[in-house]
């Protein structure tokens, strides 16, 4: 399973770094993506990295803002977020599946979520 954490509340303009780690799988044998979901919203894809560390953004408006690394050593993937803007509010989960994609159905395994709230 994967685990995230490192979500907050934050002012707009400020900055959160989410951790995946790895439960049970290594993730340097997976694509790892985010996706987010805010209140009466669907879950909608962020940004994916994938076993050869390419990555995909499927938010343009987070372009330039958002980065994500792979962390072999320690088996997680970080999602670092810059100048966050009250739009970006919502729970962030990270998935694993064989291949990067913008939808659901290759990922198999999904974290819990993690809370990001911007304000201002």
């Amino acid at each position: 399973q994967v685990v995230e954490s490192g979500g907050g509340s934050v002012q707009s303009g400020g900055s959160l770094r989410l951790s995946c780690a790895g439960s049970g799988v290594e993730l340097e044998y997976y694509a790892v993506a985010w996706f987010r979901q805010a209140p009466d919203d669907l879950r909608e894809p962020v940004v994916c990295i994938n076993q050869k560390d390419v990555v995909s953004f499927y938010d343009d408006s987070v372009k330039g803002r958002f980065g994500i690394s792979r962390d072999r050593a320690s088996n997680t993937i970080s999602l670092q977020m810059n100048s966050l803007k009250p739009e970006n509010t919502a729970a962030y989960y990270c998935t694993a599946g064989p291949r990067c994609s913008s939808y659901n159905s290759p990922y198999g395994n999904w974290g819990q979520g993690t809370q990001v709230t911007v304000t201002g």
